[in-house]
């Protein structure tokens, strides 16, 4: 099958935790690009989206934000901790647009503490999401791009995919084995013309943190820092792909 050097004008993008943060975030500047001039010859960009987080009034506000800016959108209410709801989420976006452009893997959980105190509960409840839900679901979806032979995987994973923090052992043991199963999968996506892009940002404004004082707020990135360079990664020609993106606060990272 002979490759394009633009990718889709109407491409299906699937955003896993779209309801806050980061995904969110995504979702909007999706929205925002919506229109934006992909050729020469005058080829628009218009997306559209299939999102998913845990909680409905979430979605629902973005599915708001999405339509008043003439962005096709449709929902999917679901817990990706488990396979049942993988299958869920991977076919209610089949049924409604008929196929899978790229995805977001934006959706993540984590438990803090001393290494000594966290327990099997809080194990199991990250890896699920972190990892179980995020490899089922990328596996299906790939094989959707495989037949294709185009297609586009972004990991938002975090710099504690490559540094350790002494209160997250068990998130960085989730993000460590999420840069090494996107970089696995780069070796089959390199095969048949599928990106697949690891982000990797520091300390960002989201509700994963729980409450923050102002000066650390003061030092974290925003949200849509981050999905402003997803967005640019995306709309590279298909011939290029961009494999890393590492962003951080210009103090560095907050445990420093």
């Amino acid at each position: 099958m002979k490759r394009t050097e633009t990718i889709p004008a109407s491409p299906v993008i699937l955003i896993t935790g779209a309801g806050k943060g980061i995904g969110k975030a995504i979702a909007q500047e999706f929205c925002i690009r919506n229109s934006t001039k992909l050729t020469q010859s005058g080829q628009e960009f218009r997306p559209k989206l299939f999102l998913n987080s845990r909680t409905k009034s979430d979605l629902d506000a973005v599915h708001k934000l999405c339509g008043d800016a003439g962005v096709p959108c449709e929902i999917a209410v679901a817990d990706l901790s488990t396979t049942a709801a993988v299958n869920a989420v991977f076919d209610a976006c089949l049924k409604t647009f008929g196929t899978i452009d790229c995805l977001v893997n934006s959706a993540g959980v984590g438990r803090w503490g001393d290494f000594s105190s966290l327990t099997e509960s809080d194990f199991d409840y990250v890896m699920a999401t972190n990892l179980k839900g995020l490899f089922f679901l990328t596996q299906k979806i790939y094989a959707v791009m495989e037949k294709k032979k185009a297609g586009h995987v972004f990991f938002v994973t975090s710099v504690a995919a490559e540094k350790p923090f002494e209160q997250s052992a068990i998130y960085c043991m989730s993000k460590f084995a999420q840069k090494g199963f996107l970089e696995v999968l780069r070796l089959y996506g390199r095969k048949n013309g599928i990106r697949i892009t690891n982000v990797m940002p520091g300390a960002v404004e989201t509700p994963i943190w729980g409450p923050v004082n102002e000066e650390t707020r003061a030092r974290m990135m925003q949200p849509e820092d981050v999905a402003v360079a997803i967005l640019d990664a995306y709309l590279q020609p298909t011939r290029t792909s961009v494999e890393e993106i590492v962003l951080r606060p210009v103090s560095g990272d907050l445990q420093d």
